[in-house]
């Protein structure tokens, strides 16, 4: 049994994340201590588990709930799509690597690269294991995951997070307060897509390299691409 500190720290979440679920009744711990404590157990993690894997894949908390208080609902078998889910996910995210990567090389004029390899990984079209994702969890589900990714209050977040860091940009990037925002730059992102330090880096790089990112970063403050660019080189050699 495992109290919610310990918990927390096993599965990568804050404690206010733990009582959070428990509050909405996603996961509610089968024990206590005497005093009150809630305490976890083996049952209780691999539920864990689940809703995080869940989230992982961008279902929303309601959604969750609903899905692992179904009747119907088998782990095995959900498993085995959020495994099939992660791989395409992980497939897509390979090629949208190298992408970047050639792209940084043509911008730098080590190689060409055409029309046709420049939008490679852009593939906008059915993931094949959605639709058995619909099957089984239903069609509201799964599309409020893609919604997730951003929508009206994840838009504002991501502004905010902007006008943050252009108020920062005249600061050198290694500076603790210009790291300390563009962590939080890394935990937004991480909502979204699994990226490691590396990836932040290159991404960090395609701000500058492609004059469309640049551009629509720069609107809140001149110059805040490249801050961000140095910014988040200096955050992924520390990582």
């Amino acid at each position: 049994m495992l109290k919610v500190k310990e918990a927390a720290e096993l599965a990568g979440v804050s404690v206010r994340t733990l009582h959070h679920y428990d509050e909405i009744g996603l996961l509610h711990p089968e024990e206590a201590t005497e005093s009150g404590y809630r305490l976890y157990s083996p049952r209780d993690l691999k539920t864990l588990q689940q809703i995080l894997f869940f989230r992982e894949l961008g279902f929303p908390l309601k959604q969750i709930k609903a899905i692992l208080h179904d009747p119907g609902y088998r782990e095995e078998e959900a498993l085995r799509l959020h495994r099939d889910l992660l791989l395409e996910k992980r497939r897509r995210l390979d090629v949208l690597i190298a992408n970047v990567e050639r792209t940084i090389r043509h911008e730098q004029g080590e190689m060409d690269m055409s029309d046709k390899q420049r939008f490679e990984g852009f593939d906008f079209g059915a993931n094949p294991y959605e639709q058995e994702a619909r099957e089984r969890w239903g069609d509201q589900a799964v599309d409020e995951a893609g919604e997730k990714a951003m929508g009206e209050q994840g838009q504002e977040e991501m502004n905010a997070l902007y006008r943050r860091l252009a108020s920062l940009r005249e600061q050198p990037p290694a500076s603790a307060e210009a790291q300390a925002a563009i962590g939080e730059w890394y935990a937004f992102l991480q909502r979204f897509t699994a990226y490691s330090p590396e990836m932040f880096r290159q991404l960090g790089e395609m701000y500058v390299a492609d004059e469309r990112f640049t551009a629509n970063i720069d609107r809140f403050g001149e110059g805040l691409a490249a801050f961000m660019k140095e910014a988040m080189a200096v955050y992924a050699d520390r990582a």
